[in-house]
C-alpha cells in the first residue's frame, strides 16, 4: 500500500465578493482533484484545537498525526531543525522574517508594507543575514540564514515569556506600534528589530532592490518562539516509513523531527514561481525506494491568500491539480501497488482577512481498492454537507493509515 497526502497549505476560504461570492475551490478548474472527490470519502477536520493558534506548525502536526497539544515547543524550533541547528535544550529560537517597512521616523510608526520583503531570493536574503549576525549577532543571539524571507535566531539560555510577538503576515498594511510587544523580556529582541532598520535600510541589496522599484528588506522581524521540539518519529509512531516534500523549512523541520525522509529540491520557492514537477517527482523518487507514505506540501495559496492575490490563489489550486496531480496519479495507477490518497489543506487562508483561520477544512480520502459515493466537486461546502466531521485534527492521518 502506498499513502499520498497532498497538503494544499491555506486552500480553504470563505465566499469572496471579487470571485462572484465563490471560493477559490468553488471557482478552481480541477478536474483530478473533483474526480477524487466523486469516489472518496469527504469532510470536514479540525485542524486546530481550541487553545492554539492556527499556524501551519500546530495544522500541519495535526494533519501529520500528531497532537500540538502534546509535542508542540514553538514554531521556529521546528524551522531550526530543518536549517540544521543543533539546539540545547535552555535554546530558545525564533522565526527572523525579513520585511518591508514604511519609513516613517520612529519606528513605532512605520507601517508593514510588505512581510516577505517582496518575496526576496534566498541569495539576497543570505546577504542580509549575513550582515545583521555580523552587526546584531554575539554569545548571546545568533542568527541562521533560511530560505527567502524567512530567517532564524537562537538566543542562548532565553525564554519564552515575550508577551505577544506578532506574525507579520497577520498585520499587512497595518502600522506596527500597537503590535509590539509589551513583555520587559520581549524589549532585548524589540531593541534588535529598531536595530535592524537602521542597518539595513542602506544595505547593497536593498540599494539595488530600490534601483529596480523593488520593495526593500529594510527590517528583522521576530515572533515564533519556542524550544526544542518532541516529535516522535513517524516510523515508530506509524509503523509506515514518510517522506516529506516541500519548499519551506516549516515543513522540512517536522519531517527531520520525526524521521522522514526529506529531499532538497531546487527550484521549489514557497510561491506560484515553485518548481510543481521537480516536487512532484522528489515523491514519485521517493516511492520508487520503497517509502510507504509521501507528504507533497504545496505552500502557493497559503502565500496567495496573504497577500490577497484573489486570481493567483485559484490558479495556484488549478496548478496543483494539473501539475501534480496530473503527474503523480499516472504513477500511482500503474504502480502496481494499492494506494490511498488524503487531500486537504492544513488551515484556511481567507482572503478577505489575509490571515489563518481556525475553521475546520475539507478534505477528501480516496482509496484504490473501493469507490466511495462523495460529491461532485471538492468544494468547501460540498465537504460540510456531507456531515462528516473529524473533531480531533491528527485523527486524519489515521484514517489515511486505516487504523481508525
Amino acid at each position: 500500500m502506498k499513502y499520498l497526502v497532498v497538503l494544499c497549505d491555506g486552500m480553504a476560504d470563505t465566499p469572496n465578493p471579487a470571485l462572484d461570492g465563490k471560493t477559490p475551490m468553488m471557482l478552481a478548474k480541477k478536474p483530478l482533484m473533483d474526480g477524487l472527490a466523486q469516489k472518496a470519502e469527504v469532510g470536514m477536520c479540525r485542524t486546530v484545537a481550541d487553545g492554539l493558534k492556527p499556524g501551519s506548525d500546530v495544522a500541519n502536526l495535526s494533519v501529520m498525526g500528531y497532537d500540538p497539544l502534546v509535542c508542540y515547543t514553538g514554531r521556529s524550533p521546528l524551522e531550526a531543525a530543518s536549517i540544521g541547528i543543533d539546539l540545547k535544550d535552555t535554546d530558545v529560537t525564533l522565526r527572523c522574517n525579513i520585511v518591508t517597512l514604511s519609513d516613517e521616523e520612529k519606528y513605532e510608526d512605520k507601517t508593514m508594507v510588505d512581510y516577505c520583503a517582496g518575496d526576496i531570493s534566498s541569495a539576497e536574503a543570505a546577504e542580509i543575514i549575513k550582515t545583521v549576525e555580523e552587526n546584531l549577532g554575539n554569545e548571546i543571539y545568533r542568527f541562521f540564514a533560511g530560505v527567502s524571507y524567512r530567517h532564524c535566531l537562537v538566543v542562548d539560555n532565553g525564554t519564552t515569556d515575550l508577551g505577544e510577538m506578532t506574525p507579520p503576515h497577520d498585520i499587512s498594511g497595518r502600522v506596527i506600534g500597537e503590535y509590539l510587544s509589551k513583555s520587559p523580556n520581549a524589549a532585548p529582541l524589540i531593541d534588535l528589530m529598531k536595530r535592524s532598520y537602521d542597518l539595513l535600510k542602506d544595505h547593497p541589496v536593498n540599494l539595488a532592490r530600490r534601483a529596480k522599484g523593488l520593495n526593500e528588506a529594510n527590517s528583522i522581524w521576530l515572533w515564533g518562539e519556542g524550544t526544542r521540539p518532541a516529535v516522535e518519529n513517524f516510523k515508530q509512531k506509524n509503523g509506515v516509513t514518510g517522506c516529506v516534500v516541500s519548499a519551506v523549512d516549516l515543513l522540512k523541520g517536522i519531517g527531520k523531527c520525526a524521521g522522514m525522509e526529506v529531499p532538497e529540491v531546487a527550484g521549489a520557492t514557497g510561491y506560484l514561481d515553485t518548481d510543481f514537477e521537480a516536487k512532484t517527482d522528489a515523491g514519485i523518487d521517493s516511492f520508487k525506494r520503497g517509502t510507504d507514505l509521501v507528504y507533497l506540501h504545496f505552500e502557493a495559496p497559503d502565500e496567495c491568500g496573504h497577500r490577497g492575490e484573489v486570481q493567483n490563489k485559484v490558479r495556484a489550486i488549478e496548478e496543483i491539480d494539473r501539475r501534480v496531480l496530473g503527474r503523480i496519479l499516472p504513477y500511482l495507477e500503474n504502480c502496481g501497488d494499492d494506494y490511498r490518497i488524503l487531500i486537504m489543506p492544513d488551515h484556511p487562508t481567507p482572503l478577505e482577512i489575509k490571515t489563518h483561520s481556525r475553521t475546520p477544512v475539507p478534505f477528501l480520502l480516496f482509496d484504490s481498492r473501493t469507490a466511495k459515493t462523495g460529491v461532485d466537486c471538492f468544494t468547501e461546502e460540498n465537504a460540510a454537507a456531507t456531515g462528516l466531521f473529524v473533531e480531533h485534527g491528527p485523527d486524519v492521518m489515521q484514517m489515511l493509515l486505516e487504523k481508525k
